[in-house]
């Protein structure tokens, strides 16, 4: 039986809509409670609900889970693996992907911010050739699909890092190209801006 899961939410964070989205790709039940951060008292409710005071945190009655990694593992153990590829080298892979995206393209992050109430700037004039060389290197393969074949964890994470870079006029060439914009016009992941757009 699943356990009763209640998944804090953040506004305007881009982990916490990772997180949504996982939970919704291991077709799992779920209650949401939003913090406005940045509003009057944000962190008196945000230090009741997450130990780190940070989001997103995912609480079930035995256990509080926080990090959106953390929170896709547990996601993925509920739903028997339906978050990742079925070959263990290819889940390796994919894990590989989501710890790269997690720690990694700090010049995007600072340079180009997540927008997902107003209309952003146009790009920056920073240098960020590297980084979006490593994101084509990672995506060619994958497009005009799904990372490994159907949505997963992968298509989850990296989604945001797709519709950010639209935001700010830069497109992959391309089958990185290709899907990018798959992930931008997913159903799924269009709903789920959707639904943060109410946090």
């Amino acid at each position: 039986m699943q356990p009763k899961l209640n998944l804090v939410v953040g506004r305007e964070s881009t982990w916490s809509i990772r997180a949504y989205l996982c939970l919704q790709l291991a077709k799992l039940d779920f209650d949401i409670t939003t913090i406005a951060l940045g509003d009057a008292g944000y962190q008196q409710q945000l230090r009741a609900e997450s130990a780190t005071m940070l989001v997103p945190v995912l609480h079930t009655k035995e256990v509080s889970v926080h990090d959106s990694l953390a929170i896709t593992e547990f996601a993925n153990e509920l739903c028997n693996g339906g978050l990742y590829p079925a070959c263990a080298s290819k889940r390796a892979i994919a894990r590989s992907y989501l710890a790269e995206l997690h720690s990694g393209f700090s010049l995007i992050r600072s340079q180009l911010p997540f927008q997902l109430l107003q209309t952003p700037d146009t790009a920056s004039t920073i240098p960020l050739q590297s980084e979006i060389a490593r994101l084509t290197c990672i995506w060619q393969p994958f497009g005009p699909s799904f990372a490994f074949g159907h949505a997963g964890a992968v298509d989850a994470f990296y989604s945001l890092m797709a519709l950010r870079l639209l935001q700010y006029g830069v497109t992959l060439d391309g089958n990185a190209g290709r899907y990018q914009q798959h992930l931008v016009n997913w159903p799924l992941f269009q709903q789920a801006l959707l639904e943060a757009k109410k946090w």
